[in-house]
């Protein structure tokens, strides 16, 4: 009588013995189950004898990989169809395995019928002697992480160009540096315009504050060009997605306005929120890696959230910083208060 999958005494009903053990499989049915399953996720399988150095199991996939034809790989040393530093390179990883006595993922690039292929393998050791390994090939993905790198590269020299460009064309204009947009001062004087036309005129006007969101650690440790990469993107949307009639400014180290003349709160929101998702999409590119740009922005209306200078602006400000609370890249309208509806 076959005793070897009884549960051991005391075990949970539960417990993954008690389970193996109403399965009232052989072990060698259960193993051929499990790996059957591999094959049509795309993964491949194999259990090879280091005593032997050769294979015990392979799934059809890998006969195919190997061009190996229906006999498969089945009793074959990895010699027999791979280059010798191909082979070092799989029994260095398979003696890892055994000295661990865990799993091991490892990756191995391997010449077939010319053509450089990428694999990334899992290993675990099977008793004193066996190695199962699951391969899955990431040629396709190494290739499309390549490529996407190139991009990611070409872009970033556009940028460092076109920025170099706009620093020359505005040099001695009074604009900031970095984001190539109005200052505080010019900011101030605007504002008031527009409040002092606005009045005479009976119109309204939106004013929204813009803050640079946190960057994640990842991208603060680039440091300060990852900042002024970031400052120069922003430049670039504000100046890309104002009227000429508006004003765009940088008034604060990571703080910007935008003066929307003659527009209502809805619409303002509307622009802002649009601003904000394009933002969100624009790629900024730092040593070939995307910094995204993610925005905090709180809207405020003349007359209707305030009707003078330093509460407009407080209004805005408030906005801002609830925008910020609520975990960033998103616009909030400032409150308008009760007695002015």
């Amino acid at each position: 009588m076959d005793n070897s999958a009884a549960p051991h005494a005391g075990a949970s009903p539960h417990s993954r013995d008690a389970w193996y053990a109403s399965l009232q499989l052989p072990e060698h049915e259960l193993a051929t189950a499990v790996l059957s399953l591999v094959e049509p996720l795309g993964l491949l399988a194999t259990v090879k004898s280091l005593a032997t150095g050769r294979y015990v199991y392979a799934s059809a996939g890998m006969g195919s990989l190997f061009a190996r034809g229906e006999s498969g790989l089945l009793g074959l040393s990895d010699a027999e169809f791979l280059r010798s530093e191909e082979v070092l390179a799989l029994r260095r990883a398979e003696q890892t395995v055994m000295a661990q006595r865990a799993v091991v993922l490892s990756d191995h690039r391997l010449e077939l019928e010319g053509r450089r292929r990428e694999f990334s393998v899992s290993r675990t050791p099977l008793g004193p002697e066996h190695v199962m390994a699951i391969w899955v090939e990431r040629t396709e993905e190494r290739h499309r992480e390549t490529h996407l790198q190139r991009a990611l590269n070409q872009i970033e020299q556009q940028q460092k160009a076109l920025e170099q460009m706009r620093r020359e064309s505005q040099q001695g204009s009074g604009r900031d540096d970095l984001s190539g947009l109005y200052l505080r001062a010019q900011f101030d004087d605007q504002l008031l315009r527009e409040i002092d036309l606005s009045t005479r005129e009976h119109r309204e006007f939106a004013l929204v504050l813009i803050a640079l969101d946190p960057a994640p650690a990842a991208i603060q440790a680039l440091g300060e060009e990852a900042r002024q990469r970031m400052l120069e993107g922003l430049g670039r949307m504000l100046r890309a997605n104002t009227r000429a009639m508006d004003a765009a400014c940088r008034i604060g180290e990571h703080l910007f306005a935008v003066l929307l003349s003659g527009v209502g709160l809805a619409t303002a929101h509307a622009r802002m929120e649009q601003l904000r998702r394009q933002c969100a999409a624009q790629i900024v590119v730092l040593n070939g890696q995307d910094l995204g740009l993610s925005l905090s922005m709180g809207v405020a209306s003349f007359p209707h959230t305030a009707s003078k200078q330093e509460e407009l602006l407080q209004a805005s400000e408030t906005a801002v910083q609830e925008a910020q609370r609520r975990g960033g890249n998103q616009v909030v309208l400032a409150p308008i208060p009760f007695g002015t509806l």
